[in-house]
């Protein structure tokens, strides 16, 4: 039988590991949210929906994680149940997350036959059709990022209205960007932003999904040792009372 201190230690231990959680998820929550404002332009807000959520859930884990600490420190049982109710909604919060991502993610890889992806196709090449001022520095800094050039393929630049230069792309295009050298076709990136942004998308929306699952699989742990931790406290409260 683990002892009250023993349990206790379990439990801090945990609640660090729990916070780190939190920590991490709000970093990829910024991070994802600064590339898909980038890639706004291209690709909708949908997925800067998505980063906001990942921050959300991550600050409600920190949160929640101090609550956890209090409730240790100061031997609170209610503190602690609290705090592993809570644990048990996040817990199935971040499944359901992790499982929007894979459907997300799904979603995604059959876009070429859905009305979306007639819609998203359209709207990036409009982009690069027109490719107004206000938007250059973006479309350049998506190009330069994901290592594509125009909205399917480079010869999207030879019929774009924004794009005077029809005989070369913009420098962005190049595999090593120096001053004109979208002239020369040979050392320019083939692949179009459309196919890239879908690839990139599908890696981390995969990735994502996995990190939500894991936590959630491994937090259980954290609400079976808080409910150890529960038990201990209760007992102790009627030991002080006896």
């Amino acid at each position: 039988m683990c002892s009250f201190g023993g349990v206790k230690c379990c439990f801090v231990f945990f609640n660090l590991l729990f916070l780190a959680s939190g920590v991490t998820l709000i970093i990829i929550g910024v991070q994802q949210h600064l590339t898909y404002s980038r890639m706004g332009t291209f690709a909708g807000r949908g997925l800067i929906k998505m980063a906001i959520v990942l921050i959300a859930v991550g600050s409600t884990i920190a949160l929640v994680s101090l609550l956890g600490h209090l409730g240790a420190f100061f031997d609170k049982y209610s503190m602690v149940a609290c705090f592993i109710s809570i644990l048990i909604i996040i817990i199935i919060l971040e499944i359901l997350t992790g499982a929007v991502f894979y459907a997300f993610r799904s979603r995604t890889v059959v876009l070429k036959g859905a009305k979306s992806a007639l819609d998203y196709n359209s709207r990036t090449q409009r982009v690069i059709h027109e490719y107004s001022p206000e938007k250059r520095h973006t479309i350049d800094q998506i190009q330069e990022k994901f290592k594509c050039c125009g909205a399917n393929s480079p010869s999207d630049w030879s019929s774009s209205m924004g794009w005077v230069n029809h005989d070369a792309v913009p420098d962005s295009c190049c595999v090593e960007k120096s001053q004109g050298c979208g002239k020369n076709k040979n050392k320019i990136h083939k692949t179009g932003c459309i196919t890239a942004i879908r690839i990139f998308v599908l890696k981390n929306l995969v990735w994502v999904g996995a990190v939500c699952i894991a936590l959630g699989v491994s937090e259980v742990f954290g609400v079976v040792v808080g409910v150890c931790l529960c038990i201990k406290l209760k007992k102790k409260d009627y030991e002080d009372v006896s």
